[in-house]
């Protein structure tokens, strides 16, 4: 009888944390517009302000400003440019934006992959990694991306969590802005070090330090 309490216990916990997830999901994706205040705005202005259609304070309070830089979002992506972010702005801003968690996420991966490469090198890891964010064939979010099982190296050996520099932080920043010296590769590998004999059948587009980046 106990056994079975305490499993019901887990269940009910379970359901409660996925609710939760599904809460917070819909509470992120709510329509933000003029007047708006929330943490919701806070993420909004911070993905506009690293794609450079924003360069006010980032307050979380969706004023003038904000509305002009939804606009030229909107207007940019193929959207109804009204000024208000709802959920078809925000599915395309979280294609090609990440928010300041999400870009800690990815200067880590950077920092993790490819410290030893030249800037040029460590922005072309980070433009992979937005690259699959957009593409149907990989998961959807940064998170889920990076957190792949087996996708990156780093994060199957705990460099991953190592403390990124500056330098990987800005080229974060520059991937995420659009800068892809790839040529939209969606992998990339060490010739000299790669034991996967399926990534060698991938067409390698170019060559940045020791990386091949391939579709």
């Amino acid at each position: 009888m106990g056994k079975r309490i305490s499993m019901l216990a887990v269940l009910l916990s379970v359901a409660a944390m996925a609710m939760c997830g599904s809460f917070a999901e819909a509470q992120a994706m709510k329509s933000l517009k003029l007047g708006s205040t929330s943490t919701a705005a806070l993420d909004l202005q911070f993905r506009l302000q690293l794609l450079n259609y924003f360069s006010g304070p980032v307050t979380g309070s969706f004023g003038a400003e904000t509305e002009h830089a939804v606009k030229g979002f909107q207007n940019a992506h193929g959207l109804a440019d009204d000024g208000i972010a709802g959920p078809a702005t925000w599915a395309a801003l979280k294609k090609v934006s990440v928010s300041k968690s999400e870009l800690a996420m990815l200067a880590r991966v950077i920092y993790g992959e490819a410290r030893g490469e030249d800037y040029k090198g460590q922005v072309a890891v980070g433009s992979v990694v937005m690259n699959r964010l957009k593409s149907p064939a990989f998961p959807q979010t940064i998170k889920e991306v990076i957190m792949e099982r087996g996708a990156f190296t780093a994060v199957s050996d705990g460099q991953y969590w190592l403390i990124p520099d500056k330098t990987a932080f800005k080229a974060a920043k520059e991937a995420v802005t659009g800068s892809d010296p790839t040529k939209n590769a969606l992998y990339y590998y060490n010739p000299d070090t790669a034991t996967s004999k399926w990534i060698f059948t991938r067409k390698v587009m170019l060559t940045i330090g020791n990386h091949s980046f391939a579709v």
